[in-house]
């Protein structure tokens, strides 16, 4: 009967009915033991030969749950599971797509990856491991959806690279629409997507995307959420388009970005496709320098505390980071101050360029002269003090013929990979289970 366990029997041979009641409550053991594994690999979904199993989904849930900053109820986990589900039916197949091409990943791309995003949230080394083991999430949940991001952005560019080619002369035409209008601003964007690829699924993505909207309102940051939900490529990169022109985005995307002031989110865009959130980042004229693109080394420091800290804890943690703040006159001293009152969630950043700081201690930090100790500002984790050691301020221009040839190829390739995707869901045999 659908939804009971496997049943067990335990029948001792003839010989062996002498034994002690304890063996057979061994035995008995042994068989419930194996029921709840077998419970724990009950099926999600059959995707071609492979299983996403309800420990599986599970899991995923609690990370995009957790990384949401969502509730963890059964309405949330029921409003969830199935775009998850979707997500995870994806990561199948991109995997077997893959394994077909022999296109994988290093330990140390995946490496690369959570460092970055370590830098995006303001982390210190091994923070993110320190943050799951307290979200009681398996480090392995996360390797595996990393793994399958970048070994799917690895298998487009791998497999249609070709297809997308920029020849000399349109490279040529697009530096001469550029130069004709010197003066129109580009947007670094920043997107979620989420596909709809029949009509019975559009209240429900719908839902999904309205609820994602309210996230990110309450403080969750964009390229967390883009991890977890994207289906873009760019998923890969928590969402990050690069700087574009309006008319590098489709009508309703360039409408809705042109209302758009640096800083703010768009309400769900619904497209052919499905629905787009778009952020954006920052907005700078063609050919100005790009305040985001400043290079840094830094030094931050940051005093534990939580928000359930008593007063008095937290006005002691308050008055040390100002004394901190105020006493400091070199990276090399306040990085001491690092190591020997909180070695945990200080770090020391020998390269980082500005855009990729969460966008209040961006603010701070390009506000900062070289050597200057920042007033105490709230970080994850605690209060910190940050420093700049170095600083290359970038240069202006338009755009060099190889990033335009980039930008175009990014268009084409993201346009490809997502019919690519289409095809494979398409051709695959999917069975979902519950």
């Amino acid at each position: 009967m659908r939804g009971e366990g496997p049943r067990w029997s335990c029948v001792l041979p003839l010989p062996m009915r002498s034994i002690p009641v304890l063996s057979t409550c061994f035995c008995l053991l042994f068989l419930w033991l194996g029921g709840a594994a077998a419970q724990e690999t009950r099926i999600a979904a059959l995707v071609n030969d492979d299983v996403v199993s309800l420990s599986d989904l599970s899991a995923r849930t609690t990370l995009a749950i957790r990384s949401a900053s969502m509730t963890d109820d059964p309405q949330t986990r029921e409003r969830l599971s199935s775009q998850v589900l979707r997500g995870l039916i994806d990561e199948r197949l991109q995997m077997q797509e893959a394994k077909r091409l022999n296109v994988s990943v290093t330990k140390e791309e995946v490496d690369q990856s959570i460092a970055r995003i370590e830098r995006q949230n303001n982390m210190p080394k091994g923070g993110l491991d320190a943050y799951l083991t307290k979200s009681g999430i398996a480090k392995t949940t996360l390797v595996d959806q990393l793994t399958a991001s970048l070994t799917w952005s690895k298998l487009v560019r791998n497999r249609l690279m070709q297809e997308v080619a920029v020849s000399d002369e349109e490279i040529n035409e697009a530096m001469t629409r550029l130069k004709e209008q010197a003066d129109v601003p580009q947007n670094r964007v920043s997107e979620i997507f989420l596909a709809v690829d029949n009509p019975s699924q559009e209240p429900q993505v719908k839902q999904l995307a309205d609820r994602l909207v309210e996230q990110i309102r309450s403080g969750v940051k964009f390229d967390t959420i883009a991890r977890q939900f994207s289906q873009s490529p760019t998923a890969a990169v928590g969402g990050d388009l690069g700087y574009v022109t309006e008319a590098q985005l489709a009508p309703d995307l360039a409408d809705t970005v042109k209302k758009l002031n640096p800083g703010e989110m768009s309400y769900p865009v619904h497209t052919g496709g499905g629905y787009y959130i778009l952020y954006l980042v920052d907005r700078k004229t063609l050919g100005a320098p790009n305040p985001g693109d400043t290079e840094l080394s830094l030094v931050e420091v940051v005093l534990p505390l939580e928000n359930t800290s008593p007063p008095e804890e937290q006005q002691r943690v308050l008055t040390r980071a100002q004394q901190i703040s105020a006493a400091v006159k070199s990276c090399g001293e306040l990085a001491k101050i690092g190591r020997d009152e909180a070695p945990q969630t200080s770090r020391e950043i020998p390269t980082i360029k500005a855009h990729e700081l969460a966008a209040g201690l961006q603010q701070t930090v390009l506000g900062l002269g070289v050597a200057e100790a920042s007033k105490p500002v709230p970080m994850p984790g605690g209060l910190g003090v940050v420093m700049v050691c170095e600083r290359t301020n970038p240069k202006g221009g338009l755009p060099t013929r190889d990033e335009i040839a980039d930008s175009l190829a990014r268009e084409r390739l993201d346009a490809l990979a997502r019919r690519y995707m289409r095809d494979l869901r398409r051709g695959a045999y999917v069975d979902i289970r519950g």
